[in-house]
């Protein structure tokens, strides 16, 4: 029998979105392959009959489930899916020790251990199950739908390749072998420090207060995470953020190798206007590239939107719902 921890869950809604009275939400619990417990908000349409379709939704990077991973599960389940957005391993609400740190394997691993969950849920088709991922959990997502042949379709929005952007810097700006060396040097050197002080350094979240000739990339996600737009208390960006070393082996391990292989579907949405918006237009690239399953792969850019505007749909609604809506009820049919 797997054991499970003992998790602290918040019971009354603290989410940075209000609650829709046309789905039920509770709390769940699962456990992933390495025995971490993770933590999820489950969100079920009031008038769902039957056996129903399920998405399991996760980011940004270093955001938290009641950030914008739950405004899309409570969109979605509105529109007739049963969602959960769960937070993963060593973050939010979810088990894992130590804290704050991030895995290329362990955080694919957390998202097949929702579908695993979903699949079991009694309320739930298991043939009928897609993943969406937000920012670098849309790599992730990604990454997971080139490795779980149980999910029918996957999005990603405003995604980042987490491995890409650890090694290359951003803009591709350090990709050289110098740079990369000088980078694992200094978080080598890290590593013994926090030994020795018997605690991880944090790297810190979103800078705050906001230099004035900070770049338009950091103003966007301060306008979301130190705001009272996106603001969480658990939100690693809205706070301290990851450990300094906490993404130390994305610096070589590339997630997106065998994306061309996916047969399932997927949609990569991006905003126009977003630094990130290159992630998404190679990831797509890539995964068309002499794939035997280019003809249900999809890239939409969305006019005018910035990187945050697709956390929360920003001041004109850019998160496309419907075109979302449309793809899963094609997919999980």
């Amino acid at each position: 029998m797997m054991k499970t921890e003992e998790l602290n869950l918040v019971t009354e809604w603290d989410k940075v979105f209000p609650k829709s009275e046309k789905v039920d939400h509770s709390k769940v619990t699962f456990v992933n392959r390495y025995g971490i417990t993770l933590a999820a908000d489950m969100y079920v349409p009031k008038n769902g009959t039957g056996k129903l379709p399920a998405i399991a939704v996760s980011g940004p990077f270093g955001a938290v489930k009641e950030q914008c991973s739950g405004l899309y599960a409570q969109n979605m389940a509105e529109r007739g899916f049963l969602t959960i957005a769960f937070d993963p391993s060593f973050t939010g609400e979810s088990g894992g020790v130590p804290r704050y740190m991030a895995s290329p394997d362990i955080n694919t691993e957390d998202f097949m251990a929702a579908v695993d969950f979903l699949s079991l849920n009694d309320k739930v088709d298991p043939d009928r199950i897609g993943i969406i991922g937000i920012c670098g959990w849309g790599g992730m997502a990604l990454n997971t739908a080139a490795l779980d042949t149980r999910i029918k379709a996957t999005v990603a929005s405003t995604m980042y390749d987490m491995t890409r952007v650890n090694a290359n810097g951003y803009f591709d700006s350090e990709d050289s072998e110098e740079a990369r060396f000088e980078k694992k040097k200094a978080m080598c050197a890290q590593r013994l420090e926090d030994l020795k002080n018997g605690e991880y350094k944090l790297g810190g979240g979103v800078v705050d207060p906001l230099p004035e000739d900070a770049p338009f990339f950091v103003k966007d996600y301060y306008d979301y995470y130190k705001t009272d737009r996106g603001y969480h208390p658990r939100s690693l960006n809205s706070n301290g953020g990851w450990n300094v070393i906490g993404c130390e082996s994305f610096m070589n391990q590339p997630i997106l190798k065998y994306s061309n292989e996916i047969r399932n579907a997927v949609l990569i949405i991006h905003g126009e206007k977003a630094h990130s918006c290159y992630f998404g237009k190679d990831a797509y690239t890539n995964m068309v590239k002499d794939s035997k399953y280019a003809d249900n792969k999809e890239l939409i850019i969305i006019p005018e939107a910035t990187h945050t505007d697709l956390y929360d749909g920003g001041d004109k609604d850019y998160i496309p719902f419907d075109k979302l809506e449309s793809f899963f009820h094609e997919y999980l049919k």
